[in-house]
């Protein structure tokens, strides 16, 4: 029932990326630029995402003291703020400012027959293997 209630809500983030133009990079481009010709519509998009969030989660999720379909909670208690996470992050920015995608939305935009993407995703996952191979060296 799990993997059944993960394929659904990914399959309707998916379709709710795609309608609402998040998959493509030109509109997430024109977004981030704030000095030039910014489109302000993709606001509207996160601010309609988080009215049906922000309720469930305070409704549905908070106060529960166990999740519905597994044991545990599965949340990441790190709360330190390290060079490799300082550094993630900025890769992580600068690849979506410049491109204008991110992996959910690239992933979309594959299944929708943008074939662009490849090469993001295709350098997305170099960049899984080689983050694999250097993190037990960082530590």
């Amino acid at each position: 029932m799990f993997y059944v209630i993960a394929l659904l809500t990914g399959l309707l983030f998916g379709m709710g990326m795609a309608l609402s133009g998040m998959i493509d990079p030109n509109l997430v481009i024109a977004f981030l630029d704030i000095t030039g010709h910014w489109d302000p519509t993709l606001i509207f998009v996160m601010g309609g995402a988080l009215m049906v969030f922000i309720p469930g989660y305070l409704l549905l999720i908070k106060q529960r003291q166990q999740p519905l379909l597994t044991e545990t909670w599965s949340l990441n208690n790190n709360k330190t703020i390290d060079w490799r996470l300082i550094i993630g992050a900025s890769l992580f920015g600068v690849g979506w400012g410049l491109l204008g995608v991110c992996p959910g939305p690239a992933i979309t935009s594959l299944f929708a027959g943008n074939t662009d993407v490849w090469l993001f995703i295709a350098a997305m996952m170099a960049g899984l293997m080689v983050s694999k191979k250097l993190a037990p060296i960082a530590r």
